[in-house]
C-alpha cells in the first residue's frame, strides 16, 4: 500500500513538474471564464479558448467579447510576483525575490490576435478592438503602458467603462457565428503551436542579432531614453520596436 501511494505521489510530482505552467494558464482561464459569464448577456457575447487560422500562423485567443461597444480581446497571464515592462518592449521581467524570469510581451501578443481577428473578420473594417491583459492579484503589476494591463477583479469594471454603441445586434450575432464557425479549437496541436511560436521568436532574434528590426527589416540603432540605452528602429516613428539593452 505504502508503495503503490508512493508511486501515485511521484506520478503526480512528475505531472506537475512536466505541466506546471499549462496547468496554471489553465487556471487563470477559468478564473477569467467565470468572471465574464457576469457580463450582460443582451449586450455581451463571450467565446473562450478560441483558435484561429491567419496566414500561416495559428493563434490562440484566451477570451473574446463582442459587444455593444466593440470586440474586447483578453489575454490572460497567470504569473505572480513583480511585473515589471512597457508597451514596445520584446520582453517582460517576472521577479521573484531574487530570480527574474523573461516573459514575452502579452501586449505585443495579444496585438497578434487582434490582427488574426481582422484578417478573419474584414468585412468589419471599422470594428473597435479593445485590448485587456489581465494578471491574478498575487501578481504586482509595474509597467508603463497605454493598453489595460489590470488585476481580474478589475476585469468587469473595465469592459463596462465603455458605452459608445459600436455594433448593432444583429452585427454581433453574425460576428459570433463567424468566429464560432471559424474555431479550430477541436483539431487544435498545442504541442505544434508551441513549436510555431519558438520558430518565430528564434527569427526574431536572429534579425535582432543581425542589427535588423524584426517588425520592419530596417537598420536598429542604439538609443538613450528615460531608463537607459535600448535599441530601436530607424523608422520610428512609423516603427516603433525597441529592446533595453
Amino acid at each position: 500500500m505504502e508503495l503503490t501511494l508512493s508511486i501515485l505521489f511521484f506520478l503526480l510530482l512528475l505531472t506537475w513538474s512536466l505541466f506546471r505552467s499549462r496547468i496554471k494558464g489553465v487556471v487563470g482561464e477559468k478564473k477569467v471564464s467565470f468572471i465574464l459569464n457576469f457580463l450582460d448577456r443582451s449586450k455581451y457575447k463571450v467565446i473562450n479558448n478560441i483558435v484561429l487560422k491567419a496566414g500561416d500562423k495559428t493563434i490562440q485567443i484566451d477570451h473574446i467579447v463582442i459587444s455593444d461597444f466593440g470586440i474586447f480581446v483578453i489575454e490572460t497571464k497567470n504569473y505572480k510576483g513583480w511585473i515589471l515592462g512597457n508597451e514596445n518592449s520584446d520582453f517582460w521581467t517576472q521577479v521573484i525575490f531574487k530570480r527574474k524570469e523573461k516573459l514575452y510581451n502579452p501586449i505585443r501578443q495579444n496585438l497578434s490576435h487582434i490582427w488574426a481577428l481582422k484578417s478573419c473578420l474584414r468585412e468589419y473594417p471599422d470594428i473597435e478592438y479593445k485590448s485587456i491583459i489581465v494578471f491574478p492579484r498575487t501578481a504586482y503589476i509595474k509597467v508603463n503602458t497605454s493598453t489595460e494591463v489590470i488585476y481580474s477583479h478589475r476585469l468587469l469594471k473595465t469592459i463596462k467603462r465603455y458605452s459608445d454603441i459600436k455594433l448593432t445586434e444583429a452585427d454581433k450575432e453574425i460576428i459570433f457565428k463567424k468566429i464560432i464557425s471559424l474555431n479550430l479549437i477541436e483539431t487544435y496541436d498545442r504541442s505544434q503551436h508551441i513549436k510555431s511560436i519558438k520558430q518565430r521568436i528564434k527569427k526574431r532574434e536572429s534579425a535582432i542579432a543581425a542589427n535588423k528590426c524584426p517588425q520592419c527589416g530596417d537598420d536598429l540603432i542604439i538609443r538613450n531614453g528615460k531608463f537607459g540605452k535600448f535599441l530601436g528602429c530607424t523608422s520610428y516613428p512609423k516603427c516603433k520596436f525597441s529592446r533595453p539593452i
